[in-house]
């Protein structure tokens, strides 16, 4: 109910916009302040002016995007179609520009103002955020603008965003949210001010959320101040690049079987680790944290063909941000490049947690894991000499470790 109760209010305003109205969605002061509509945007004098005058959004999500010639853009909640008509101009005739929106009025408010402003480069399609019409792995680059927080299923938006991204793709979005330590009944009080029917994210809670979804990278930052610690914010993160063929997901318990196997056939080299046997997945997924545990699958199989996870050093506080971790990569798939897309996926990801060492022991004869981790920054810190027996022999260890620049 929520939901169409918020496609026929925004299916209301554009019908007012398309008999020439100038619509708002939130109490006007916030309107008359410059806080929402177009007064974030610059170079707008081209567009047709019922483009302009239907924007609702809070802030200017083309400008942090760094839309390039060629790619292709879509844009959550299109409404009046600014951002896309925007959009459509910086990605130049061989780009593309989509729309999506749930209201059928909105569509035909932005299709008029594209037909107006004689671009041909976009589409306007129906459906939800939470569920979009659109191949996986089909834009390079995912927009919104004051959007999301209307959804109730937020979840549902990025994991969404995350599916139809290509890898390397990027996300950046204007969006309201809250101070963690809000006063609630002041966030509620602005929420309903400035239209936010749904509720808003808290600044962690939109962190975590990327970080679960499988964007990396991530970086929220704070602009229009709405009170009741309730702001106007951009977002941008990014979806783990990877070698051709190949995409980075988080890692799922139905993962479990080939996670597993992986970790068997690394064992069985003998280079890998002091451990001959793999443990259960039970064992396993207690060992490491959640949130930073990745694979990499194979696009057109769907196959696991390399992990990485990070376990917790110890539970005193003074290092709840050192990490040590494990990447594993199938041997048939080896040489590709996997496990330097997982490793790069795992800094990234652990930065934007908060992480700043990550630490491993990797045997001297062990020269690939060796240069790969020297390839992502990771230095050799010491050698653990004769540190334990395996298969009846002493071997030592070289102690490595990623000191974060950000955290």
């Amino acid at each position: 109910m929520a939901h169409e109760a918020i496609v026929q209010r925004y299916s209301s305003l554009a019908r007012a916009a398309l008999s020439g109205q100038t619509i708002i969605d939130c109490q006007a002061d916030a309107f008359s302040q410059g806080r929402f509509g177009a007064a974030g945007y610059d170079h707008t004098s081209e567009l047709p002016d019922g483009a302009v005058r239907a924007s609702l959004g809070c802030g200017n999500p083309v400008a942090v995007a760094e839309l390039r010639a060629g790619e292709t853009v879509v844009d959550l909640g299109s409404g009046g179609g600014l951002d896309v008509l925007l959009s459509a101009r910086r990605v130049g005739p061989y780009g593309k520009a989509y729309g999506v929106d749930a209201s059928p009025d909105m569509l035909r408010l932005a299709q008029a103002n594209a037909a107006r402003a004689g671009v041909t480069n976009v589409e306007f399609l129906h459906g939800t955020i939470e569920e979009l019409p659109l191949p996986d792995a089909s834009a390079d680059v995912i927009v919104s603008n004051c959007v999301v927080n209307l959804s109730s299923d937020k979840p549902a938006v990025f994991a969404e965003a995350f599916r139809v991204l290509k890898p390397g793709g990027r996300l950046g979005i204007s969006d309201v949210v809250a101070e963690d330590d809000a006063d609630p009944a002041q966030r509620t009080a602005a929420e309903q001010r400035v239209g936010c029917t749904a509720g808003v994210l808290a600044v962690g809670e939109y962190r975590d959320l990327l970080l679960d979804c499988g964007f990396v990278g991530g970086a929220l930052t704070l602009a229009a101040d709405h009170g009741g610690g309730v702001h106007s914010a951009i977002v941008q993160a990014t979806k783990p690049a990877s070698s051709p063929g190949i995409t980075i997901r988080p890692m799922r318990a139905t993962d479990a079987t080939q996670v597993l196997a992986i970790y068997q056939a690394g064992l069985d080299t003998g280079n890998a680790s002091f451990e001959t046997t793999a443990p259960t997945w039970e064992n396993f997924d207690q060992g490491k944290l959640q949130r930073l545990r990745y694979v990499a699958v194979d696009f057109d199989t769907g196959h696991v063909v390399g992990w990485v996870a990070a376990s917790p050093v110890s539970s005193r506080p003074v290092y709840a941000g050192v990490v040590e971790h494990s990447v594993y990569v199938d041997p048939a798939c080896q040489g590709r490049g996997i496990g330097r897309d997982l490793l790069n996926t795992l800094v990234s990801a652990s930065e934007a947690a908060g992480i700043w060492t990550i630490q491993t022991g990797i045997f001297p004869e062990n020269g690939p894991s060796l240069l790969l981790h020297q390839a992502c920054g990771f230095r050799v810190v010491g050698t653990r000499q004769h540190i334990g027996q395996h298969h009846g022999r002493w071997r030592d260890v070289l102690f490595m470790e990623r000191r974060s620049a950000r955290v």
